[in-house]
Formats: structure tokens, sequence, C-alpha cells
């Protein structure tokens, strides 16, 4: 693991991976399902995770991994596992140590899929969760804990409400009784915010945003910062302390210490059995997305406080969502953890509501309608009837994402050109 406290444009580039004498410059594209070994006894000690290497893509690729190892690098984390999508990543981190009996705890600000996550397919799956306000007071968060809660769940930045969260109070809470907190990140990015650094345990992404910045792989990443105990709760965390029988009795914890039990559990169980993996070829373009990386998100962060400026300026807009500007209800908290910039996103609201909005979508020319966010294009979406519209008006409400609300993601055009885009559209209302 190169050091990570090395500044993130130098990990942006050179993390990872690194050439012998003769070996190709750019990470290598293994797009190889297997791998041969001589011996039985080679690729047994493989399964027995006795020796590193590889044998089946499923469970582990070297462009995967080595991508893997720059974005752990980036969070300053031990170790990372590319997924085949951000939902993917949230499952898979969820379910790594919560299970049917279990309980956790959720900001209900977070992106839509990763509502109906929580609040329906792991409730069937019989898992329970607390859904809590970002906003919520210590008292009100320490309050939503259950004896089998095994986590706390937020995003730095939330899909599309655009709260920001108090880190430090959600791990400072998570940490008291005895539960780590898992952060999606994938707003912020590891250029604008890292999570760890504030007592997050566990850090998501949708690589499919800023990651890969151009709209072309789905992927997602979960890095562990390896810093939680999960030794001092041997009972609650079990699946980690304790031998497991489907992988040759491996006890991770033992054999990986903190550094390395909860992502090589996740590899050996989840991705095993559930294969949500990411492609090389999709990992090699994630690749080429991180090296421009830390270039880009300032150029989305300054195009996104121009265009919230004009919108809070200008009369037909009823509201401005955007935690850059200055009054912003998360001003404070973005000086706190986002001090350099957040993210591109913007959410607003029209005067005239609903309707309004929709007369706007279809004046937009250089926004792209699209359920997409975070890459080099500007696009737009009206979250209430699209990715949030499984949702009643009440979970709308407690999710931050009315039925006026519109998601801008500024890309990386020009800001005068979006401005006028934005203008034209607003007048057509």
């Amino acid at each position: 693991m190169m050091n990570s406290n090395l500044h993130p444009e130098t990990l942006c580039i050179q993390a990872g991976y690194t050439p012998g004498n003769g070996d190709p410059r750019q990470i290598p594209i293994y797009q190889s399902t297997t791998f041969k070994y001589d011996t039985s006894e080679d690729m047994g000690r493989l399964f027995d995770l006795e020796a590193d290497g590889y044998f089946y893509s499923r469970c582990g690729n070297p462009t995967c991994d080595a991508v893997a190892r720059k974005i752990a690098a980036l969070e300053g984390g031990t170790a990372a596992i590319l997924t085949g999508s951000g939902q993917a990543a949230t499952f898979f981190a969820v379910f790594n140590i919560a299970s049917n009996g279990d309980h956790v705890v959720a900001s209900s600000a977070i992106y839509g899929g990763s509502y109906n996550l929580f609040a329906v397919t792991m409730k069937r799956m019989g898992i329970e969760c607390t859904f809590v306000s970002p906003d919520c007071t210590e008292e009100e968060l320490n309050a939503a804990f259950r004896p089998n809660t095994k986590l706390v769940f937020g995003e730095t930045i939330a899909n599309p409400a655009l709260s920001v969260l108090d880190i430090e109070m959600f791990a400072k809470a998570a940490h008291a009784h005895g539960v780590p907190l898992i952060v999606d990140n994938t707003f912020a990015t590891p250029i604008n915010c890292r999570p760890i650094e504030w007592g997050a345990d566990i850090v998501t992404h949708s690589t499919t945003k800023y990651m890969d910045g151009h709209g072309v792989a789905l992927g997602g990443v979960i890095v562990d910062s390896g810093k939680f105990d999960w030794t001092a709760y041997p009972e609650k965390y079990s699946g980690l302390c304790t031998p497991d029988e489907s992988y040759h009795g491996v006890t991770y914890t033992e054999r990986f210490g903190l550094a390395g039990a909860y992502i090589t559990k996740c590899t050996a169980q989840l991705m095993r059995d559930f294969g949500s993996v990411q492609s090389p070829q999709s990992a090699f373009y994630l690749n080429l997305g991180l090296e421009s990386l830390p270039l880009r998100m300032k150029q989305h962060c300054s195009n996104a406080q121009a265009i919230a400026e004009y919108l809070k300026g200008n009369e037909k807009v009823a509201w401005v969502k955007y935690c850059g500007l200055k009054g912003d209800k998360y001003y404070a908290l973005a000086q706190k953890y986002l001090p350099n910039g957040s993210c591109g996103v913007i959410s607003f609201g029209l005067k005239g509501g609903r309707s309004a909005a929709e007369v706007f979508m279809k004046h937009l020319k250089l926004g792209a309608i699209e359920t997409h966010v975070a890459d080099s294009r500007t696009c737009c979406l009206h979250p209430a009837s699209t990715t949030h519209r499984q949702m009643s008006d009440a979970e709308l409400d407690a999710a931050g994402v009315g039925a006026d609300l519109i998601r801008l993601s500024c890309g990386l055009e020009n800001a005068e050109d979006l401005i006028a885009d934005l203008a034209q559209a607003i007048e057509s209302v």
C-alpha cells in the first residue's frame, strides 16, 4: 500500500500499481476469468487463503485489485474491494456484518435506491433499519440504537437532499454503542473529504460517478479503515471473530488482522456467493478517471458555486440548496468537513412547484435529462417522478426530496454557457 500521506494528486497518479523493469506503464487489463497453476497444491493454498494470488476473477483480479489499492490509499484505508455497482458496494458493506435478526441505524437523507435497500429489501432479509434525520441531536441519535444494532450508515453529502453529515457526531455515537460507522462518500470524493479522518470506519462509493467521471462504467468500492476493533465485540461480530466453516475454518481477524479481516471476509464470502464483480475493463476505465479526479473536482465545484449563486438571485427560483452558499443550512458543516469544495450537484425548486419543474425540464438544452450525476456532462433530474418515485410523500419529506426538487449536476462545460441554458429554461416557465 502506497503511503496515503502523499497528496491526493500524487496518489491519483501513482498509487495502486508500480511497474517493474520493462513492465507496462499503465495498469494492464487482465481480461481473463481464470488463472493457471502448475500443481493442485499451489491452487489449494489460494483456496485456503494461505497464499496471495488469483484463481478465478469473481474472487479477485489483478486489474481490479490495483485500482482498489489506489482508492484505499486515497481514502486513507488499509484494504478495499471493487464491486459491480455502488448499490452492490452499499449492500456488501452492510451485509458483511449484519444478517437476519440484526438492526442498523441510517440517516434518512440518503440516495433513494439506498433508502429502498434498507427499508424494503433488507427488511425482507430480516434486517431492520431505524432512520434518523441527519440533523438529529446526539440524544435523538443515541435513542435509535438497540442491543442488536450492528452499524450506522450515512452519506457525506446526501443525494439529492445535499445535507452534510456531521461525521464526527455520528461516529461518536456509533463507537459509544460498539458499532462501526459506514459513510458513502460518493459526492465528496476523497479529494474533498476523507471520512476516515473524521471517525468513519468504512467508506463506500459509487465509482460510476465522479471517480469514473465520464459515464462509461458502472462500479462501486468498499474501503476499510482497519481501525474498528471487531475483536472487542466477538459475539456481535462472530462472522469475523470465529471460524468460517464455509471457508476452511479460517478466522478472519486472526489470519488477516484488523487491517484485512473485513475486506477479506467480504471477498471470500459475499463476492464468492453473490458475484457482484467489477470487470477488469471497467476498472481500467475507472483508473483513467481517477488520474484526473483532482482537476475535475475543482471545475465541478467552481461551476456549481457560480450556478448556485445565479439561481439564488433569480426571482423565479423559490429556493436553492448548495452547501457552498453562505446562509445554506449546511454551510458551517461544509466549512468543517469540505473546506476546499463539496461537489457539483445542486438542488433547487422553482416557484410553481412540480408543474414549473416539468416545464423547466422540457426546455433544457445543454443539461441532459438523465438518472446519472457527477460526470463531465451537465445533467438534470426531477427525482420525485424518477429515482424516488417509489417513496411516499412522507418518505420524500423525510429524505428531503420534495415534489418540486430539481437536481442539477454541473459538468465541466463553461459556467457562462450553463447559466445561459438555465436562464432560458427558467424563462419558459
